[in-house]
């Protein structure tokens, strides 16, 4: 009979130790660390961490709930309204800072959702590659600049050889003699000299290069 009270004892005790564990609320955060996101019909889950990344970000505010009522599906996910296709790079720069694209993904349309969520880094990262692309499209190959300096024979090695910076010496052509100085005839010649002009996107000419002097 006392084996029996025993093990009657044993079981009751496993009984309440269960019970016990149920009555312990979840330690704080956990339950909310995992957010769904419907976005236009796509399901994405991160973390609550990874959309506060960026403090003044709306997927921030849509996760801490504070002043967006956001509607939800019946999943419980948060609705969003927007093109699933570029959310993908948009939550992946959250969760690694880096803004890594399919090459046939459109920088403006990931701007265009950048903007929407108010992402000020991914914004300006997308702004910059675009102008280094529209610089690489539009640099105009350089256009040359040609000058034509009449010049007597003697003043001739002078010139050519303090021709200034990015200067070419391109022809000489003799006009023969205008002046008669004395018994001299003094030979006239127009000498021909080009320079290139590089013009950057904005319109703006620039001198050449160091490289492009060299």
């Amino acid at each position: 009979g006392v084996r029996m009270r025993m093990e009657g004892r044993e079981e009751m005790q496993g009984a309440v130790g269960l019970r016990c564990t149920w009555d312990i609320p979840p330690p704080a955060g956990t339950q909310a660390k995992w957010v769904r996101l419907n976005v236009g019909g796509t399901v994405f889950l991160t973390t609550r961490q990874t959309l506060c990344r960026e403090q003044k970000s709306f997927l921030c505010r849509l996760c801490q709930g504070e002043e967006l009522q956001s509607d939800r599906d019946e999943t419980g996910a948060y609705l969003i309204d927007r093109d699933p296709t570029y959310f993908g790079p948009i939550l992946n720069f959250l969760r690694h800072g880096k803004l890594v694209l399919d090459k046939d993904m459109a920088e403006e349309g990931i701007l265009e959702e950048a903007e929407f969520y108010n992402i000020g880094p991914l914004i300006r990262i997308i702004k910059d590659r675009m102008e280094e692309k529209d610089y690489t499209v539009t640099q105009v190959p350089p256009k040359h600049v040609y000058r034509v300096l009449q010049c007597q024979e003697e003043e001739l090695t002078q010139m050519v050889s303090t021709m200034s910076d990015g200067w070419r010496f391109e022809q000489l052509v003799n006009i023969g003699s205008s002046y008669n100085y004395g018994n001299e005839d003094q030979t006239e010649f127009l000498c021909v000299v080009s320079k290139e002009l590089y013009n950057s996107p904005n319109g703006l000419s620039s001198e050449p290069s160091h490289k492009a002097k060299v």
